[in-house]
């Protein structure tokens, strides 16, 4: 296929910013559904490939696979169009809801209109699990992998480095002893999936000085001009050292950052906390931006001698940037690297049983996200070594059941576009608000 045009790309990357409802199930699938099935501007090859290196680095794994795809596309200036634009529409949205929570205090309507978004990516994750699953599972062995994942995660809370590299291990032996099954099926490259050359050196010292800067300097300059204990300085130190810890995503992560901002800082109060996932959660964007919530809220109650609208927006985009700013800075650094290195026999074996373990992580994402959408009360139960999440049966939401249903149902059998069954679902939850 031709070269994919920019302008082409930039209208696809905010369509996904705009609606990559559903956390990171929901946004692989939305992904994938737009890129590659839809499009094909990538293979279905290329796609895990990058996905598998997206789940090893810190930080949101989708906000970065959107990077890692525009780059490949578009190369710097994609990467960063395709990274911006999936965060950008969830960062105002956010914004616009903490000022209106502040303010009004009542957001029946915005929630009720977001719950229907909610209900509809249901379809979405289910979809891309059966999909996904169908397409990156060749054999039973890899099938094997995948539940052992699951289970792991789900039933027994395994760190998930733990499991990625037992993964790994499992692809260099199958490499040498079943290569029939860990070779991957070679897909035919498009233009944009050419294997790319060894970067310059120069280049790699260029974009790490660059990164370094736009994520240390501003770091630095609140320390030098406010001083250690300003609600900025606060902000930018913590949300810098949650953006290299945050392996396996938004949720390995989620207890410590409320933890430290309800406890330690004392930013807002533990109610708040609540709806401030909620709200994340059924907001497009990474889970992770409840950190925009969370730096508003903390700036508002502190301005100092801002008023509290501009001291809110300052704290929402600072504790932002300086938590996505490395993101971009893991993949310009690595993805180069990891291109020239995929057509490498092991690594290739390593990455297919990756692959398999990362079809069992997106289950486990699924299946907590439809959870939460269909229960209002999900407890955690331990015991015999076990940690599962089980339901409370009372707290079913039928309307959420009803609609989530309708929405698989929409797209699934009757194959009716997504666009449509969004718009749908969202006008039925504003009707239930």
């Amino acid at each position: 296929m031709p070269p994919v045009p920019f302008a082409d790309a930039l209208r696809v990357w905010f369509k996904i910013g705009l609606i990559s409802f559903g956390g990171p199930a929901g946004q692989i699938a939305l992904m994938h559904r737009l890129i590659v099935e839809e499009r094909g501007w990538i293979s279905e090859q290329r796609f895990l490939h990058a996905l598998n290196f997206c789940m090893l680095l810190p930080g949101p794994e989708a906000q970065q696979l959107a990077t890692y795809t525009g780059w490949l596309l578009h190369k710097t200036w994609g990467g960063i169009i395709a990274g911006v634009l999936f965060i950008l529409p969830g960062f105002v949205l956010i914004v616009a809801i903490s000022w209106a929570y502040v303010t009004l205090g009542d957001l029946a309507w915005m929630q009720g209109l977001l719950f229907g978004l909610q209900c509809a990516t249901l379809a979405i994750v289910v979809q891309a699990v059966l999909k996904v699953g169908r397409k990156a599972l060749k054999h039973p062995l890899l099938w094997g992998i995948a539940g052992l994942s699951f289970l792991g995660i789900f039933a027994f809370n395994l760190p998930f480095p733990l499991i990625i590299f037992a993964a790994a291990g499992l692809g260099l032996i199958g490499a040498r002893a079943l290569p029939a099954v860990f070779a991957p099926s070679q897909d035919a490259a498009a233009p944009a999936e050419r294997p790319a050359a060894s970067p310059p050196l120069a280049w790699t010292v260029r974009i790490l000085l660059a990164g370094a800067a736009l994520w240390g300097l501003p770091v630095l300059l609140l320390v030098l001009t406010l001083g250690l204990g300003h609600v900025f300085t606060d902000q930018a130190l913590f949300f810098s050292k949650m953006a290299v810890v945050t392996f396996g995503g938004a949720y390995a992560v989620l207890a410590y950052m409320t933890q430290q901002a309800v406890e330690r800082y004392g930013w807002l109060a533990p109610g708040e906390m609540v709806q401030g996932l909620a709200l994340a959660e059924t907001t497009p964007g990474p889970l992770i931006l409840v950190l925009t919530y969370v730096g508003f809220l903390a700036a508002w109650r502190d301005p100092g001698a801002l008023s509290p609208e501009l001291a809110g927006v300052m704290g929402a985009t600072l504790s932002t940037w300086v938590t996505f700013v490395p993101c971009f800075l893991w993949i310009f650094l690595g993805a180069p690297y990891i291109e020239r290195l995929r057509d490498h026999r092991g690594l290739s074996a390593a990455l297919t049983a990756i692959t398999a373990a990362v079809v069992g992580v997106i289950l486990n994402l699924s299946l907590w996200f439809a959870l939460h959408v269909l229960f209002t009360e999900v407890n955690r139960w331990e015991g015999y070594g076990l940690h599962l999440l089980v339901p409370v049966p009372g707290s079913l939401n039928l309307a959420a059941l009803i609609i989530g249903a309708a929405a698989i149902l929409a797209l699934m059998r009757f194959k009716i576009g997504l666009m449509t069954v969004l718009a749908a679902c969202a006008g039925a939850g504003l009707a239930l608000a």
